[in-house]
């Protein structure tokens, strides 16, 4: 895995992560399908290394940066979930990329749908694992199913930055927001996430709080935008992201098909990865 910074114009940095380069910049990836991963909350965008293995006899070629905020990228102030698609642009312009794959978890989710919504030119397909759907959605028990930590976090964030930067000055993590299933893959070959956790907060919480803040807000693009497939994979027992969530946008995504895992959780539902990537290359038309 390559990691680089990217200047913008504007002159912000962001650090990028991607697969097809090695350390001495040789470019091996002519023919393989490029999958843009965007991370959850509060993660750096490090691509999912117990992916890996499924994604290598598909030729996958794994992209991913650093939301604003975190890790080695420039924060973004007052960014929504759609400034994600500006950026996207500028990482696969800089790499010579010009159609991909998008793929998010969690927080990941809505960034990777902003990506299908606004760069339908760029964009062969979407997978969204786990994803909230956008506040006050019609019809939408937005908090119903939510752990209690999850619904205080997010209810301080719609209040306002003030309001999430005093609830994240004593917040506390719940390991009740997470099923048995859940600590089970954290235990395992999810435990992955120590190593893109801690570096996301080790410069505070300014990224997490970005992130929220933009959940809870306008997120720029309507859903029913997408005109590429997707594909919505979802655990039933989620207490992190409810599935009703995916239910949600799934039925205003004309192109969208949805697969609920009935007894995974917020994690454990990323045992269903590989199947999502095979999705992927089974719907990209990029050869």
């Amino acid at each position: 895995m390559n990691e680089t910074d990217l200047e913008l114009s504007d002159g912000r940095r962001l650090h990028v992560y991607d697969s097809g380069t090695d350390d001495s910049g040789t470019d091996d990836s002519e023919g393989r399908l490029v999958v843009f991963w965007h991370h959850g909350t509060p993660n750096i965008g490090a691509p999912p290394a117990p992916l890996f293995p499924a994604a290598a006899p598909l030729g996958i070629r794994w992209v991913s940066y650093d939301r604003p905020g975190y890790g080695g990228s420039t924060p973004l102030p007052d960014r929504n979930v759609a400034s994600v698609a500006a950026d996207v642009r500028s990482v696969a312009d800089a790499l010579g990329i010009d159609r991909f794959a998008v793929m998010g978890h969690s927080g990941g989710g809505p960034h990777a749908l902003a990506c299908g919504a606004l760069l339908p030119e760029r964009v062969l397909c979407v997978v969204s694992v786990a994803a909230l759907a956008p506040f006050g959605a019609e019809g939408l028990d937005w908090f119903g199913g939510m752990a209690a930590s999850g619904v205080a976090s997010l209810r301080a964030a719609a209040e306002g930055r003030t309001a999430k930067e005093n609830h994240e000055a004593g917040a506390e993590y719940d390991p009740a927001m997470f099923t048995p299933a859940d600590h089970d893959a954290l235990a395992g070959e999810w435990s992955w996430f120590a190593d893109v956790v801690g570096p996301a907060l080790e410069g505070g919480p300014g990224g997490l709080i970005d992130d929220d803040l933009a959940y809870v807000a306008p997120w720029g693009f309507d859903p029913g935008q997408i005109v590429a497939p997707v594909l919505f994979l979802h655990g039933g027992q989620d207490r992190v992201a409810p599935s009703s969530h995916s239910e949600w946008l799934m039925s205003r995504c004309p192109s969208a098909e949805l697969r609920l895992t009935p007894a995974d959780g917020h994690i454990s539902v990323l045992n269903s990865g590989a199947a999502a990537l095979n999705w992927l290359a089974q719907h990209s038309d990029h050869r």
